[in-house]
């Protein structure tokens, strides 16, 4: 027979415990969301964000200081953006990028040799993006979602990454270079025609 103080311990378990499901139920359906509309698939997901963790470990460690080092992954394509001390150093992070694991399977290396730019400059590179990123919204194709492609700004740079089919690339390649503020598009989609 269950004392009053035994129900008590249970209902403060319950509620425990089904607070802890709703944050996976929640957490999963967030995650679950994303992934219906990313065409990658979930495995390759989890391996651009531990491809992105560990190579800033690696570069971290193998790298001298001095360094500013933007980390992007797609689809196991990595973008390296920022400034390096010097070529050997520039060619040193490719080469760290490139023996990551997960493995990578292609490495862009946009990394220039230079001091690192100021935060101001860098935050109107975030801007920059996020302008970008908005104006996809102008792309009027059956089936295109925005979400899809992956923006990243540089130094009034724009890269662009995502699986695209050649319609898409083309109209949101299009779409960035009319933002203002865009000095160039680099368009690194993989086309999946």
């Amino acid at each position: 027979m269950k004392t009053g103080h035994d129900c008590w311990v249970i209902a403060v378990l319950a509620i425990f415990l089904l607070n802890g499901c709703a944050g996976l139920l929640v957490g999963g359906a967030a995650v679950g969301v994303s992934v219906a509309h990313d065409r990658r698939t979930t495995g390759t997901i989890v391996d651009d964000q531990n491809i992105v963790l560990n190579l800033y470990t690696a570069l971290n460690e193998g790298l001298p200081p001095g360094n500013r080092i933007n980390i992007d992954s797609y689809n196991r394509t990595v973008l390296l953006t920022g400034e390096v001390v010097s070529e050997p150093v520039r060619q040193r992070a490719e080469r760290i990028a490139l023996n990551i694991e997960p493995p990578v399977r292609r490495v862009h290396n946009e990394l220039v040799v230079g001091s690192p730019r100021s935060l101001s400059d860098r935050g109107g590179d975030t801007l920059l993006g996020t302008q970008v990123k908005t104006a996809l919204f102008q792309v009027r194709i059956p089936d295109f979602d925005p979400s899809r492609v992956k923006v990243v700004a540089e130094n009034g740079v724009v890269y662009l990454l995502g699986l695209m089919r050649r319609n898409e690339a083309d109209a949101v390649a299009n779409v960035a270079s009319r933002v203002n503020g865009v000095r160039q598009v680099v368009t690194l989609f993989e086309i999946i025609d």
